[in-house]
């Protein structure tokens, strides 16, 4: 009988709250000898919604840029932590929330910022993170960024 590695998914969109979350995710990883997804979901401007980046010309231009900010923020931390888990990176089109419960899938654990990009900047917990707890069907953590 073979043991299965636990599988970890993590939201990640640049905020520090996802940060926080992908930190928490790697070193729970690091512990129990899990492999992270860290993912990000993306969508198309909506007239009047609150972006984390700028809008881009095409859909590819939006998903390279959604590819090279998920890299950026797995490189950088990963880096920080000298970590030895094992991290795929997974670019979604789609609403966040959905993407991350379809990636939870059969996961272990799903781990959250619990405030992101855009929303109610004032809510305690943001609404993705707000759907993944009422939703998976996995245990879900969610980090709190960290103060100062």
């Amino acid at each position: 009988m073979s043991e299965r590695e636990p599988r970890v998914v993590v939201g990640v969109d640049g905020s520090p709250g996802s940060r926080a979350a992908l930190r928490w995710a790697l070193r729970y990883a690091e512990q129990c000898g899990g492999r992270v997804t860290a993912l990000m979901a993306w969508s198309a401007p909506v007239l009047g919604e609150a972006m984390p980046m700028p809008p881009m010309g095409s859909d590819d231009e939006t998903r390279a840029r959604a590819e090279w900010e998920l890299r950026k923020a797995v490189d950088e931390t990963t880096a920080l932590l000298v970590t030895s888990a094992p991290v795929d990176r997974d670019v979604v089109r789609g609403h966040a929330a959905r993407a991350l419960l379809d990636r939870a899938r059969g996961a272990d654990l799903l781990v959250v910022g619990s405030r992101g990009h855009g929303g109610f900047v004032g809510a305690l917990l943001g609404s993705v993170s707000m759907h993944c707890v009422s939703h998976a069907h996995c245990p879900v953590v969610v980090v709190r960024p960290d103060d100062g």
